[in-house]
């Protein structure tokens, strides 16, 4: 008999047919990946092959031959004609330590991007052997090969921690230097008509968490993925330090790259919020504008240990107090916007020289306090803004003025804007049970929807847990008080989180999601790096 509505026949094609498009999105997925894996080995076969031939070309001439196999003769022979040269490790700096014992060939760490923005390879430091992390050894540590960093590191140090870019590269620098970088156009997907709409939660299930120590001294205070390899991440803590790390294994450990002393200039204080250059290459920091100290500094990751690795920016615009946060704007015009407890928002744009950057005030008056978060809309140039004085402003930078005004009945600590929906964003306020609330920026003073969590810690709101969103947008992340990681399905009806994970031992920072495998980093104030294969 065929299926009918009467039978129900109709309710099973609808759920064969959502099956069948959840399938395909999932294979769709997969097939971009392994194309995506399939280029970039083309890619180091390719600089592997020269490499090869420019060693076999200068030993023949050292030998005084004239007839040179070429590279991939001796590829498909298997034929071994080149002994690696062998040096030791240059000194760390002062946190890293030194590896003089162990000998290195020269490698260059090229990182490609899964959706690259740049015209270029990112050229990333190597680390020391000890500074590979292994999460089921932390006593035995090793390095991972993996496909991100090209080649296989096998444990041993680099030749250098500075790297150049190679002449090509160089070449195509120069020619592009003075042009907007390439711009990456984000997808827009209709999420808001799916906000509480299930009596139901759709469940994340972890599978495994492990644990890494992050090697600093002191608490830490931020996490940050790269923008073009999310495998790529840094975390910053109250020593003035910046790690920059490397996931191994598919998520089963993580590798320290290389550690910075990014402390500030005069007062040698830590950096207060991170973020990376939308091309992947520096990384920006944020501190005080207190004692006429250093407000931003940029990190050269391309550049070795020494003093021109770290750089700070001359101009001084924020009046007084912290520095809260630091954002880059999803726009095709590369620029970053600063929060400050002085009431002001500040947009930082990218001049022609380098390093260099022009400060300019947004506004110092609307908020009538700290301004905790800001963040960029994707499809206008709005600049969203939460302070401590309950108020939520979205700031129209074209037009000159704020385009629209929230007041909710807590402080607000941080906002951000959906990856997906580019209507949807999300702030962080001081509620209990009611820390997260959601909005539609077309909508004037209504919100869509709250939720929070039960606080078992008697501590208050702290500024310093933070949310994250998934990459389809449909789920956020937040730390805690507490030792957990609390999930929330934007679909479900209810206030409380769809499910809460116990993540660490004492209070989570942040837990980030990563798009290139399913995979779920955290930071927590027990020092320690959590890795949490997750799938939903």
């Amino acid at each position: 008999m065929e299926p009918n509505e009467e039978n129900g026949g109709s309710t099973t094609r609808e759920e064969q047919e959502e099956a069948l498009v959840a399938l395909i999105e999932h294979r769709t997925r997969e097939v971009n990946n392994l194309r995506h894996r399939i280029a970039y080995y083309k890619t180091q076969l390719d600089e592997a092959e020269k490499r090869l031939q420019d060693s076999e070309s200068k030993l023949a001439r050292l030998r005084g031959q004239t007839n040179v196999v070429s590279s991939r003769s001796a590829i498909e022979d298997g034929i071994k004609t080149v002994k690696t040269e062998r040096r030791s490790l240059s000194p760390i700096d002062r946190n890293g330590g030194s590896n003089k014992s162990q000998p290195q060939s020269k490698t260059e760490l090229v990182i490609p991007s899964v959706n690259p923005r740049i015209s270029q390879p990112v050229l990333l430091p190597r680390s020391s052997a000890k500074d590979s992390i292994n999460s089921s050894s932390e006593a035995a540590p090793r390095a991972h090969n993996s496909p991100i960093t090209g080649g296989s590191s096998r444990g041993k140090p680099d030749k250098s921690h500075s790297h150049r870019l190679s002449s090509e590269q160089q070449s195509s620098e120069n020619k592009d230097k003075g042009t907007k970088r390439k711009f990456e156009q984000k997808e827009h997907k209709e999420l808001i008509p799916l906000v509480c709409k299930s009596s139901s939660p759709s469940m994340v299930h972890c599978q495994t968490s492990n644990h890494i120590s992050s090697q600093h001294k002191r608490k830490l205070r931020s996490i940050a993925l790269c923008p073009v390899n999310d495998q790529l991440f840094v975390t910053s803590a109250l020593d003035g330090v910046v790690n920059l790390w490397q996931v191994q294994a598919k998520g089963a450990g993580a590798s320290r790259l290389s550690t910075t002393d990014c402390a500030s200039q005069k007062q040698r204080r830590w950096p207060e919020d991170l973020a990376w250059h939308p091309e992947g290459n520096s990384l920006f920091s944020v501190y005080s504008a207190d004692g006429g100290d250093s407000q931003v500094s940029i990190t050269n990751l391309n550049k070795g240990q020494g003093g021109d690795r770290v750089k700070f920016l001359e101009d001084k615009p924020h009046v007084k107090g912290i520095i809260n946060g630091i954002v880059f704007m999803p726009w095709e015009t590369t620029c970053f916007v600063t929060a400050g407890s002085d009431h002001a928002v500040v947009l930082w744009s990218e001049q022609d020289d380098e390093n260099k950057w022009k400060p300019k005030a947004l506004h110092r008056n609307l908020h009538s306090s700290a301004v905790m978060g800001v963040a960029g809309m994707q499809q206008k140039q709005i600049v969203l803004s939460v302070g401590a004085d309950r108020r939520i402003f979205g700031y129209d930078v074209r037009v000159g003025r704020a385009d629209f005004k929230h007041q909710v009945d807590s402080k607000c600590m941080s906002v951000l804007p959906n990856p997906r929906d580019f209507n949807l964003f999300m702030v962080q306020t001081g509620t209990h049970e009611k820390q997260l609330r959601l909005f539609d920026i077309r909508l004037r003073n209504t919100e869509l929807h709250a939720f929070g969590w039960k606080q078992q810690s008697s501590e208050s709101q702290s500024a310093l847990i933070n949310q994250a969103w998934s990459p389809d947008g449909l789920y956020i992340t937040s730390g805690s008080a507490d030792p957990v990681i609390h999930i929330f399905d934007i679909r479900y009806t209810a206030h409380k989180p769809s499910q809460s994970i116990r993540a660490h031992q004492k209070r989570v920072f942040k837990a980030m999601w990563l798009q290139s495998i399913p995979l779920v980093i955290s930071i927590s104030s027990d020092l320690n790096i959590g890795l949490h294969k997750v799938y939903s």
